[in-house]
């Protein structure tokens, strides 16, 4: 029997999604997951949500990383399945809806953009000369020169299974701050996809926090990725306090086929 897969993607963090309200996925294995992501030999995508129902909310965001394992929160995925929630029949200009990481909210603003209310942050670590903080998911931000002429995927992986953080995995980000000072560029080496990703929405999230240029009071900061804008809008509360962050930036269907996943066991 086939199922209705639709493809999402905003600022090219890409996403396979499916409505599970009735249940019916709920034997998606890991391999077939795995298999459903994988480039080239199924649709291919960074991940892959689902869409559930929740008593007191407008849904449940399920997520998984492309490599089959239950992911922590996605930002991006967050922003693309709030549209995916629209087009699916819950036609609202904003949702309440639960992720991994508790409860979020989203509006689908006039001009077209995606708003997702992140957690709020209480914690940034040094780690020697790099930041670690959790935006929904773990990051390591790293301040480099001339980061589009670094070798992302070498550098990010090491990292990412070096002795400290293989077993629980890290999200890695170099960033590079623009000449205004109020915006940066990033590039994310991707934990789970295990390669470099054109957006991450939990890592820009993680460096417009380090970023900030107000010491205290509303910031806004954007994020040029390698798939396009997003913009990061907070308030900094004190030393490593951080409330009322959105993410926002666009998200588009990109396309939906009926599929039988039962062949991709």
């Amino acid at each position: 029997m086939a199922t209705l897969f639709h493809k999402y993607q905003g600022t090219g963090n890409d996403f396979i999604i499916a409505d599970n309200r009735n249940g019916e996925l709920n034997t998606l294995s890991k391999e077939t997951i795995r298999h459903l992501c994988d480039r080239h030999f199924g649709i291919g995508a960074d991940g892959l949500m689902l869409l559930q129902t929740k008593d007191a909310f407008d849904f449940e965001m399920k997520y998984f990383n492309a490599d089959g394992n239950v992911g922590s929160m996605c930002g991006n995925g967050g922003r693309c399945i709030t549209l995916y929630a629209f087009h699916a029949g819950i036609k609202k200009s904003s949702y309440h809806f639960l992720a991994s990481d508790g409860p979020h909210e989203s509006i689908i603003r006039t001009n077209g953009t995606i708003a997702l209310k992140m957690k709020d942050v209480h914690e940034v670590r040094k780690h020697k000369e790099d930041f670690i903080l959790n935006t929904g998911s773990p990051h390591l931000i790293r301040f480099v020169r001339n980061l589009q002429e670094e070798d992302m995927v070498a550098k990010g992986r090491a990292i990412r299974f070096s002795k400290e953080f293989e077993a629980e995995g890290i999200n890695v980000n170099f960033i590079e701050l623009e000449k205004d000072e109020q915006s940066v560029q990033i590039r994310t080496y991707e934990r789970g996809v295990e390669n470099e990703t054109l957006s991450c929405g939990t890592g820009a999230t993680a460096a417009a926090l380090i970023c900030y240029h107000n010491e205290n009071g509303f910031n806004d900061v954007h994020v040029k990725t390698k798939g396009g804008m997003l913009q990061i809008e907070y308030d900094r509360v004190g030393d490593q306090q951080f409330q009322n962050i959105w993410l926002c930036g666009p998200a588009e269907k990109v396309f939906e086929t009926n599929l039988d996943f039962q062949l991709f066991k």
